[in-house]
């Protein structure tokens, strides 16, 4: 009856976020909607073999970085190689969170938004 359409992220800087999902998980701008008066700009990322899209919401009129509260949401990727992505995202110093018992860790983006990373299992 439903089927996944994707999921909202607003951004302060969306060149720079653009940039770190292209890098940190692969993600391409695959489709873009700006407003005719240039209030907003709306560019829709995917890994280009799911139908997951990562809509990032750019809005002019933002003259602050986004309060996220207590960050108690999250967005998951699985991965397939676990060790790769660890080793990537330790790298690019965007790890804030790692719970060995679980085999999971959590990535921050430029915003503060927290994406979990899952080894396929």
């Amino acid at each position: 009856m439903f089927q996944f359409n994707h999921f909202n992220f607003n951004v302060f800087d969306l060149e720079k976020s653009i940039a770190f999902y292209k890098e940190a998980l692969g993600l391409d701008v695959v489709r873009e909607k700006a407003a005719s008066d240039g209030s907003f700009i709306l560019k829709y990322l995917g890994d280009g073999s799911t139908s997951f899209q990562l809509e990032l919401t750019w809005l002019r009129d933002r003259t602050e970085p986004y309060d996220l509260g207590d960050e108690e949401f999250h967005l998951a990727f699985t991965t397939d190689d676990y060790d790769a992505a660890h080793k990537k995202h330790e790298d690019m110093g965007c790890i804030a969170f790692e719970n060995p018992d679980m085999g999971i860790y959590f990535i921050t983006d430029p915003d503060g938004y927290w994406i979990e990373i899952v080894p396929e299992r």
